[in-house]
């Protein structure tokens, strides 16, 4: 499955580049400015590259609205720094005295939560990395979707909560965020032929098992360094009691694996669609699902190659 992936940093130029019409704003406002949206303790997971996008370009109100936020995570941060260096020193004069197993752990989670701290405190404060454009299950994407006639980019949940299922169905249903191409017309039935979108991405990750038996990260690329366009399916949530805020989510169509993905150790591969697909996939209403899956049978067969992640 595809566990993780680092959406395209050429994205808004792609949607340029194929007809895109922008972004829908109404898509993040909901994201960023829904009933509980003003806590900055319930700040939506979003990569940092779109939060960088909005700061520079966005609506102001969004704008505003991620600056008091890093404003306030700054300033926990920075006290959570000082807590655990005080932490870390306490400890080492207390193993100068004696070793502990104590000491010994106050050393090593103080360290690691500092490490943490000072990296998050990093981004927020403009440095800029990889993992600005990386997606895991939970988090929002740019989604690229076809209606009434245009193309948009909606923000996205990666992890799709089919319309109609109780807002307890991620829980019990974690792995929802990818849909098995052989399950399309079986639990996926009411978006497939319905609710089509694309994702735009550089990257996908994937866990494997390594010869020693560890889990491992692996990093699959295309060597020809085009941009993927990763086959999506899309649903639009509402509570019926009207507690919960609206929720737009998606989940990545994965295939059976390439023989390079299986040689790595993996059993799925993300299904990169080609570019002349494009309007027929996003416009499914149109097409039979015979014709559908045909454009899934027609992928793209880049060689991927792996590196282990950081």
């Amino acid at each position: 499955m595809c566990y993780s992936a680092q959406v395209n940093r050429e994205f808004k130029k792609f949607v340029r580049a194929t007809g895109g019409h922008g972004m829908d704003i109404h898509s993040y406002v909901k994201v960023f400015w829904w009933q509980q949206g003003k806590d900055p303790r319930k700040r939506p997971k979003v990569p940092r590259g779109i939060e960088r996008d909005l700061l520079a370009s966005g609506p102001p109100e969004l704008a505003e609205m991620v600056r008091s936020w890093d404003a306030w995570e700054i300033d926990q941060l920075t006290q959570e720094i000082f807590a655990q260096r005080r932490r870390v020193a306490d400890a080492e004069r207390a193993l100068q005295a004696k070793a502990t197993k104590k000491a010994a752990e106050d050393v090593r989670i103080g360290s690691n939560k500092v490490a943490a701290a000072q990296r998050r405190l990093d981004t927020l404060k403009g440095r800029e990395s990889d993992q600005d454009w990386r997606i895991y299950p939970g988090v929002y994407a740019p989604v690229i979707v076809a209606e009434g006639g245009q193309r948009l980019v909606k923000l996205m949940r990666y992890q799709c909560r089919p319309a109609g299922k109780p807002a307890f169905y991620d829980r019990k249903f974690p792995g929802t965020y990818n849909a098995r191409r052989d399950n399309l017309q079986g639990f996926w039935r009411a978006q497939f032929g319905q609710h089509h979108g694309l994702l735009v991405a550089d990257v996908f990750f994937e866990n494997v098992e390594g010869p020693d038996g560890k889990n491992r990260v692996l990093a699959f690329t295309p060597r020809d360094r085009e941009p993927m366009l990763i086959a999506c399916l899309w649903s639009s949530w509402s509570d019926p009691k009207g507690s919960e805020p609206d929720l737009l989510s998606f989940a990545a169509i994965t295939d059976d694996p390439e023989p390079e993905v299986a040689a790595a150790g993996h059993d799925r591969t993300v299904i990169n669609i080609k570019p002349e697909h494009v309007d027929a996939w996003l416009n499914p209403e149109s097409h039979g699902l015979d014709a559908l899956q045909a454009i899934l049978d027609d992928k793209r067969h880049p060689y991927y190659e792996h590196r282990e992640a950081a």
